[in-house]
């Protein structure tokens, strides 16, 4: 399971700001955010089992992400949801024009949400239960593992976190690492019913994961300013949320280069 908060085109400063936990099986092989050999206009962190990413940006001022829809009756089956944002990263035209292209493809895959962003525009599309885009408006606005903007406890949090930390206009990110961080659950009756078990519940209503097998894998900022200059900061993680490392990028606004800090 997944949360995403971001603000899009509502700050004087920033286009947009992203922040994101993924949560994956400790297990999955995983590569790290950088650069890809095979597509070197793409960085991004890798799902080294199917192929695609959780998350990435281009050096065309291109962005996006995506999480599964908790669903415990979907058989699995389609292809894997990562491929969405490395295709899109490796695509040139426009934000909307790719996800309107998707559309009908869209029921080939397991249940997502997906974000795409480019340098005029953000869209969100899913597929579950049945495909539909919408523009996002300005605003800060929240995802996990249900619909768009869909208010869970996890997700409410977040969202106003980010508020918070825009409307003080401060350059430290320590703040929204702390709400990327938060591994305190929520109380049984302010919980959704996803089928999944309260026991279940409660452990994925943190918005930091900590287990042995299961857990937030990494913690994902995003930042793009008015002239598009792109940060990525990236905290990776292990079994019981055990620090494994930080990972920080920067694109210019030109788009033409990126180097490791």
């Amino acid at each position: 399971m997944c949360l995403i908060a971001f603000a899009w085109n509502c700050h004087p400063r920033w286009r947009l700001v992203l922040l994101a936990n993924r949560d994956e099986f400790h297990a999955r092989p995983t590569a790290s955010l950088a650069r890809w050999d095979d597509a070197p206009q793409v960085v991004a962190g890798r799902d080294l089992e199917a192929g695609g990413t959780w998350l990435g940006v281009n050096t065309q001022g291109r962005m996006a992400t995506v999480t599964n829809v908790r669903d415990p009756g979907h058989d699995g089956s389609g292809r894997s949801r990562g491929l969405l944002v490395s295709d899109y990263l490796r695509d040139t035209g426009s934000a909307a024009a790719w996800v309107a292209n998707l559309h009908d493809q869209a029921v080939r895959y397991r249940p997502f949400n997906l974000l795409c962003f480019d340098q005029a525009q953000a869209w969100y599309q899913g597929n579950h239960p049945r495909a539909r885009i919408e523009p996002v408006p300005p605003g800060v606005h929240g995802l996990s593992n249900a619909d768009f903007n869909t208010p869970w406890p996890k997700t409410r949090a977040i969202k106003a976190r980010l508020s918070d930390w825009l409307a003080r206009g401060d350059d430290d990110v320590s703040p929204l690492w702390g709400a990327l961080s938060d591994p305190g659950e929520w109380p049984d009756d302010m919980l959704p019913d996803t089928g999944v078990g309260i026991e279940l519940e409660r452990r994925l209503s943190a918005a930091f994961m900590r287990g042995r097998d299961y857990g937030t894998r990494a913690s994902t900022l995003v930042t793009v300013t008015r002239d598009g200059a792109v940060t990525l900061r990236e905290r990776r993680y292990g079994p019981d949320g055990a620090f494994q490392g930080e990972t920080a990028m920067a694109l210019d606004a030109i788009g033409d280069g990126a180097g490791v800090q």
